[in-house]
């Protein structure tokens, strides 16, 4: 082994022991703090909330209606917002969209979270001359949107658990 291979290895092998040291680890998409079993309430018929309770299902997280923790999520809130002038041809939207959560405690009634709004936001690039592949553009980003904002809900169940 030269010098150079040995002083990388090296270097990679200090780093990976000082980021351990100081209690670094990677997010994973999978990890999740165990949660006490969560009552999800809201509109049980929005995508949201069947894509939140998917999720969660997938993660080991148990979701009964008298949960540990009363998960109540809000109306999302859909906003779109128009940037750059208004000349013709493409022009750039912001869309984001927004839910208030709140998470009780069942057996003492206190409150982790009360009404705490999570959002999500991207960028999308659209021309307004083609309506037909505009409002298929706007579709997928709304449901890019809600994926996002189901994962920003977990992690935010997670830090709670991680909490306790």
């Amino acid at each position: 082994m030269n010098r150079r291979t040995f002083l990388t290895l090296g270097g990679a092998a200090a780093a990976a022991l000082v980021l351990s040291g100081c209690g670094f680890r990677l997010r994973g998409t999978d990890a999740l703090p165990s949660l006490p079993s969560l009552a999800l309430e809201g509109d049980d018929t929005s995508e949201l909330y069947r894509l939140l309770r998917t999720r969660l299902e997938q993660r080991g997280a148990e979701v009964r209606s008298d949960g540990e923790w009363r998960v109540t999520l809000g109306s999302a809130e859909r906003r779109s917002r128009q940037l750059g002038s208004d000349g013709r041809g493409s022009r750039e939207h912001e869309l984001t969209l927004a839910i208030s959560l709140s998470v009780q405690q069942r057996e003492n009634g206190a409150y982790r979270l009360n009404n705490e709004t999570l959002s999500v936001r991207t960028r999308i690039r659209v021309n307004d001359d083609n309506l037909l592949n505009r409002d298929s553009l706007f579709r997928e980003a709304e449901r890019t949107l809600e994926q996002r904002l189901a994962e920003r809900i977990i992690e935010r169940l997670g830090y709670l658990a991680g909490q306790a």
